[in-house]
This record gives C-alpha cells, structure tokens and sequence, in this order.
C-alpha cells in the first residue's frame, strides 16, 4: 500500500471521528493531510521505503489561534490513535520525527520558506532554495474547512514571481553555457577528467533545474529530480538525453556528451523563445542569459550576478 493512500485511510476511518467526538467545535478549524518530506508525499514510496519513517500518520494544521486554545488536546489526540493500522507501524528514525502530528500552518510553511506564509517579496521568493518549495507544496491535503493552510499552499503553487523565474532561468541559461558548452570540451580536451565530471555535474543539475522552471515546477531534492522530471510535459527529449548524460552504468563517451548537451541546449534555446524570455536565434546559451536578465524590471534582482541563486 501507498504510503498516502495509508494516511488517508488512518485520518479517514480514525483521525476524523475523534476529532469530530471530542472537539466537535473545532473540527472546522482543522486540516489534514499528508505534505512535507519523505517519499510517500510525492507518491515515490515503495518497498524500499517502509524501512524507516514509514507507516500509518497524517498531518494536522491549524492557525496560531487554535494552537493557543487547543493545541496541546489535538496532539494528545493524535498521539491517543492506534499505532499499528491496516498492518502497519510507524517506523520511525531520529531523523523522521516532526513529520506528522500537529503543526500551527505558520511555522509549518516558516520551516520551508522563512516565512509565515508564502514569500512576499521578490528576493524573498529568491532566498528559498526550490527543493523547499518542493516539499512545501508536494503531497495531498485531504480537509480544509477554514482554507487557511490551503490559501498559502495556492500561493506557493501559482510559481514564482515573473522576475524571480527570469532571474532563475538567466542563472541556469549561464551555467549550462559555462558548464557545459564551453568548459566540459575544454576539460576533456586538456585530460583533466576530474574537472570534466565536475563541469558536467554542474550542467546536469542546471539544465534540469531549468526544464522544471520552464515547466513552472519545482524541482524536488536530487534524489527524487529525475523522477519528477519524468512527469514533466515540456521537454521530454531533453530529460531524456539528461538521462543518457547522467547514466552511471553505461558512461558517454565525450563526443556523444558533447553532442548530447549541444542538443538540450538548442531545446532549451527554442523553449525560451517560444516562452518569450529570449529572442536570440544562437544554441550557444551565455547570449539568451544576457537577454533574460536585461528583463528583469525589479532593480533589486537585475543588480544580482548572473549566476547568482541559492539553487
């Protein structure tokens, strides 16, 4: 069973009809659901993953208010549930706990974002690395009634400010030129294979990150990056020749690298022009970077280095 399907089941035939007899004036006032971090919010679980923090639990969301007049009861409450459902237990590690039970919506989205809420300001937005908002907005939110923590999660979910995504894609646009089409030959040219893997490691990981942006999609922590990107609908030749670059058992020769990057490089090219963030006709990427930060209306952001975001 699905990790979420099981916390849906848990909160469903459990967690709701507790709530609903021992604080039914406050059962308008609380949401539930399963989001945050671990692979059951993305749905990725699988046998591998019910060896450790998995098993039968929910989150549980409620304003600052309720928490100062209800909160210790709802914890106790849940903590009062069976700890074995449907044939499972909570296996839980050190680093696991906190991902279920109560949360005040606040300090829930604080831990993610820095904020109370969702960002406010442009380099607000810039400050939360994407793998936060990832997690902040993955997973399933099955009650709502008040719709506070739903409000925040919309938000966070309507994607990034026009200049902050301009600032973002300008980044990844530089580093992919500079990684990828104008370092990586040069590093295989001089046989330094260490500066090699590493100046494709860096393509990699930008011109992920910039498939996802072009896709208005966060892209989640490494571990699960190719996966999401599978489930992309823009840019799917390019995913896949990430893939083939990526491919640890089957290692590309240089020729086919560099083949492989000039061809994700002209898709993202194309991509961004028919996005409207860049005119330029060039596959080589440094001129569509100077293109997309010349629009950039917010002088704050404008004034960053090209390549300048916390990723």
């Amino acid at each position: 069973m699905k990790g979420m399907e099981l916390a849906r089941a848990y909160y469903t035939q459990l967690g709701a009809p507790l709530i609903r007899q021992a604080l039914p004036e406050y059962q308008g006032r609380i949401a539930a659901g399963l989001v945050g971090e671990g692979s059951e919010c993305y749905g990725y679980d699988d046998a591998y993953s019910q060896d450790h923090d998995f098993g039968p639990g929910f989150c549980l969301w409620v304003t600052s208010d309720t928490a100062v007049r209800v909160g210790k009861e709802i914890q106790a409450l849940y903590d009062s549930l069976p700890k074995e459902f449907m044939g499972y237990t909570r296996n839980e590690t050190p680093e696991g706990k906190g991902r279920v039970g109560l949360f005040r919506i606040d300090y829930f989205y604080q831990r993610y974002t820095n904020c109370p809420g969702a960002p406010e300001t442009n380099m607000q937005w810039m400050n939360v690395p994407e793998r936060f908002l990832s997690v902040a907005t993955n997973g399933e939110v099955f009650s709502d009634p008040e719709g506070e923590f739903t409000a925040v999660r919309r938000k966070l979910l309507a994607f990034y400010p026009t200049d902050v995504l301009r600032k973002k894609l300008a980044a990844r646009a530089a580093v992919m030129a500079q990684a990828g089409q104008y370092n990586y030959p040069r590093c295989v040219q001089r046989g330094d294979r260490g500066a090699a893997f590493f100046a494709m490691n860096e393509f990699v990981q930008a011109a992920l990150s910039a498939v996802f942006l072009l896709n208005r999609k966060y892209m989640p922590f490494y571990k699960w990056a190719f996966r999401a990107a599978g489930e992309l609908t823009i840019l799917q030749d390019s995913v896949r020749r990430l893939r083939r670059l990526a491919d640890l058992e089957q290692v590309v020769p240089p020729a086919e690298a560099q083949s492989l990057i000039e061809g994700i490089c002209a898709e993202v090219a194309e991509e961004l022009r028919r996005q409207d963030f860049s005119s330029s006709e060039d596959s080589f990427l440094a001129p569509h970077s100077g293109e997309i930060m010349a629009g950039i209306q917010d002088p704050e952001i404008r004034r960053l280095h090209v390549m300048a975001d916390c990723g």
